[in-house]
């Protein structure tokens, strides 16, 4: 893995590599979208949402420790998580549904 994004305390290579494969291949990159906008990135890439992964990337931006969000910072981040769960989730599609985009016969 070619990224600097590991000299960012928190984010270990595993982290690294599910935001370099969602398009954030660098530390700069990260620091400019933002923990919300690069976590929006990991969910439409296809990664489970995880409010712990969340709010430890919140921390880690910030420099802080990942057990240092807690109280009414863990809570409205928790909301703002939600939120955005909700906004990328994909609507669940109909048994019939399913089965067309298997077989390529529904459009996009």
């Amino acid at each position: 893995m070619d990224s600097d994004l590991v000299t960012i305390k928190h984010i270990g290579p595993s982290t690294a590599r599910a935001l370099i494969a969602a398009g954030v291949p660098d530390a700069a990159t990260l620091r400019r979208l933002g923990a919300h906008e690069a976590y929006r990135a990991l969910l439409l890439a296809g990664e489970k949402p995880h409010f712990v992964w969340y709010y430890v990337m919140h921390m880690a931006l910030q420099g802080r420790p990942w057990n240092d969000c807690r109280g009414p910072e863990k809570e409205a981040l928790r909301l703002r998580f939600d939120a955005l769960v909700a906004e990328t989730r994909q609507p669940s599609l109909s048994g019939l549904e399913a089965a067309l985009d298997e077989i390529g016969l529904r459009k996009p």
